[in-house]
């Protein structure tokens, strides 16, 4: 290993290295530690982050000292987060534990200091370890292809070289390291591969880790391929809608049960056993995963993104009161309702005030809610109005009710008004709600 060829991978992650900036993770191991010695030696922009876990008594804190004189030596920005009794250590879990604490510190590292990428020191014995370890889960493909070189601005520009040769520059350099010698122990799963199982691997054969090397190359160019395979299939079964992701139901269902998979594993839904529930499952069903909320819509599955689902108002407030001194006061809906996809937004309702209870709002509809449509004798419940109309399950939730201060209905906006509230011939003030914009 030599810094040009470094370098190189660098380059192969980073176009131009030299006019960004950079975040690097440093522990005090000997990976991490040339991976800052590499980056002084190039003269690129970096900072260093180093968490001390307070796991090891004496041993941690002369971690920290060794990253620390690094920096102080090299005129390097340090930050340091100390874990204390406010990150609550768990008994089981303690390297997951670990894990979500350095990436939230070095995240916020980034964000304030305004810094590119974030850089880490794993390096080819790690990317085999976690084959070995994702062999064992029957993770498919991505498990298999490993660590990324570079995703989601985290960079990983050792992962092509040895731990040996990272040793060896690290002697020939003359760079402090420390070791850790709890990972001697054999008593977490990656230790117990990396002190048990690795060796013998290693023994079978001069050149394993290096056709290893090969091997995780051609995995992960399969793997690329795939993922622009799955991408053309959902291009050609995606439905236009300026709004939702909609798939054709019936077009996902004759691909094979990884495509199907591979497609909505992107929307949250990576529960193999559920995937066969969402093609039998009857019309207006609904899933749900962290983000997305599915909705079976005869042959469409409309993936409803939760967060925007949620800056929707569920009620606005239209008008406080009457004044009955004038005998026509007008409300445009113009600017709050929503463009309705299918459905003619203009109308005009002319209302006797006197027959209203102020204050009048608009709401999304409840269960229960009725009314006495214009034009109809009797009187109908909105969910079956909904039904008569066959308002699409997407035209829905953007129907408002409009209201008044007893949730008495006055009308479906922009559908139909509620007779009842109509004026008539004896009426002396009107309230007009309207909307001119067409569809």
């Amino acid at each position: 290993m030599e810094k040009f060829s470094f370098k190189n991978q660098l380059e192969k992650l980073v176009r131009n290295p030299e006019n960004h900036s950079y975040l690097l993770a440093v522990s005090g191991g000997a990976d991490s530690m040339v991976l800052a010695s590499l980056f002084q030696g190039l003269g690129l922009t970096y900072q260093v982050a180093h968490i001390n876990y307070k796991l090891r008594g004496e041993d941690s804190d002369l971690d920290q000292n060794t990253v620390q004189d690094f920096c102080e030596k090299n005129h390097v920005r340090f930050h340091l987060y100390e874990v204390s009794e406010k990150d609550r250590k768990p008994e089981n879990s303690i390297q997951l534990w670990a894990r979500e604490i350095r990436y939230r510190f070095f995240g916020e590292i980034r964000e304030q200091e305004n810094l590119e990428f974030l850089v880490t020191a794993h390096h080819l014995n790690d990317q085999l370890e976690t084959f070995i370890i994702n062999l064992s889960k029957a993770s498919g493909i991505n498990g298999l292809s490993g660590i990324p070189a570079g995703r989601n601005n985290t960079i990983r520009p050792l992962l092509n070289f040895s731990k040996e040769e990272i040793y060896e520059y690290a002697e020939k350099n003359k760079i402090d390291f420390r070791e850790d010698l709890s990972n001697k122990k054999s008593d977490y799963l990656r230790n117990k591969i990396r002190n048990e199982i690795v060796p013998k691997l290693l023994e079978t054969n001069e050149h394993f880790l290096e056709n290893f090397k090969k091997s995780s190359s051609y995995l992960n160019q399969t793997r690329d391929f795939v993922e622009r395979q799955i991408e053309e299939v959902e291009n050609r079964i995606t439905l236009f809608n300026p709004e939702h992701k909609i798939l054709s139901k019936e077009k996902l269902s004759l691909e094979s049960t990884f495509v199907q998979f591979e497609i909505l594993k992107k929307y949250g839904f990576d529960q193999e056993e559920e995937i066969p529930k969402i093609f039998t499952a009857e019309n207006g069903s609904s899933f749900f995963s962290k983000d997305y909320h599915l909705i079976i819509n005869r042959d469409e599955l409309i993936l409803v993104n939760k967060n925007k689902e949620q800056e929707t108002k569920d009620e606005i407030l239209l008008i406080e009161s009457f004044d009955f001194s004038e005998d026509l006061m007008s409300i445009s809906l113009e600017d709050t309702i929503e463009n309705i996809e299918g459905i003619n937004n203009s109308f005009e309702w002319d209302f006797d005030a006197a027959k209203l209870k102020f204050p009048l709002r608009l709401r999304k509809h409840q269960d229960g809610d009725e009314f006495y449509p214009s034009g109809f004798s009797g009187r109908k419940k909105v969910s079956k109005f909904f039904r008569d109309e066959k308002l699409s399950i997407l035209a829905r939730p953007k129907i408002w009710i409009l209201c008044d201060s007893k949730n008495s209905v006055l009308g479906i906006v922009p559908l139909r008004q509620d007779r009842r509230y109509a004026k008539d011939e004896k009426t002396k003030s009107i309230l007009k709600i309207f909307n001119e914009k067409k569809k």
